[in-house]
């Protein structure tokens, strides 16, 4: 377990020279980087010092005894899940599985202290990764991680792909190749205003210069919307959550998406897989987006809609909420 917990450490649990630190959980660091990067900085000293966190105690029920045998189990959990957890759910999920025999307000209090879901909001996940191309599949994307900006609500992506890649390599426009080797030249120079200048010439054809381990790619933008749903307008009510869902889903992330047809924005139509999980199931089960019945027929997705529904999460909390495309027409003609 040492070197994905070392990982983890070095990477996630270095609080921002920026933050404030009225802001910063019961690790020192911001919240959105307590949950899985802390349990495993204090999974990590429990293997060396064999002590329990500072704090726990007013979280949890059970004795400072009990609360070391949990981190005897959860560093054997941790050391054997292939690959470890490196969401906050996926952590969740080994904490509730780990622990399952132990009392329900310790799991619950041991689940609170980091910051993690709570067992009631976890969606179970159900689809998995096709090991073909579906019919109707155009083509395939690998995308090179994603930057959170480039997630402007729930149902649409920015992706970048390497021009390495076998299917863009043949086709970048020379201007775009020799503007992408002038650039490399004038930074070297340091005639950064050239450069700069250059590489405004690239992202005007639709490519970047894009840093991936310390490494210059030049890369080709797609605009992706997500197949088959259709969630709520960042101005609407759950705009906002859908958007920071999709970018928690996707951050960072490599995706797989596999392109089925191009809209009259020009944006790739497609289905989108991060890490082995199907992104329009986790939207849908989390109530944050619509089946887009308009457009997809797929029985599965009628589904996952249904059981968010029935459930009343997210948006279904409320009895009848308005509809995007419903929305977006009063937009359109004067009414919103």
């Amino acid at each position: 377990m040492g070197n994905a917990l070392r990982f983890l450490i070095g990477n996630c649990c270095k609080p921002s020279t920026t933050e404030n630190s009225d802001s910063l959980g019961p690790h020192g660091v911001s919240a959105a980087t307590v949950g899985v990067s802390a349990l495993a900085q204090d999974l990590y000293h429990f293997e060396i010092n064999s002590l329990v966190p500072e704090g726990l105690g007013k979280h949890v029920v059970s004795s400072k005894k009990a609360q070391a045998n949990w981190y005897r189990k959860l560093s054997e959990a941790w050391r054997e899940a292939k690959p470890p957890p490196r969401t906050s759910e996926e952590a969740s999920r080994l904490i509730i599985l780990t622990l399952k025999r132990h009392q329900k307000a310790d799991v619950e209090g041991l689940l609170a202290f980091y910051g993690l879901p709570l067992p009631h909001t976890l969606v179970e996940l159900s689809a998995g990764v096709p090991t073909s191309l579906p019919a109707g599949v155009k083509f395939e994307l690998l995308t090179l991680p994603v930057d959170p900006k480039a997630v402007p609500d729930g149902d649409t992506i920015s992706v970048y792909v390497s021009t390495a890649e076998p299917r863009e390599s043949s086709c970048v426009p020379r201007e775009v190749q020799t503007a992408a080797v002038q650039r490399s030249k004038a930074r070297a120079e340091r005639n950064y205003e050239k450069a700069d200048n250059l590489h405004k010439k690239i992202t005007d054809a639709g490519y970047r210069v894009i840093l991936v381990q310390n490494v210059e790619v030049l890369a080709r933008k797609y605009r992706i919307r997500l197949r088959g749903i259709d969630a709520p307008e960042s101005k609407m009510p759950y705009g906002k959550e859908a958007q920071q869902e999709l970018v928690k889903l996707v951050q960072g992330k490599c995706l797989r998406v596999l392109v089925y047809t191009e809209d009259r924005y020009e944006r790739c139509v497609g289905d989108i897989y991060c890490n082995g999980i199907f992104v329009q199931e986790v939207m849908l089960k989390k109530g944050l987006a619509w089946h887009y019945t308009a457009y997809d027929r797929r029985t599965e997705l009628a589904l996952w809609e249904k059981e968010a529904r029935a459930k009343r999460i997210g948006l279904w909390a409320s009895s009848n909420p308005e509809q995007p495309w419903e929305w977006r027409k009063a937009k359109r003609e004067g009414r919103g």
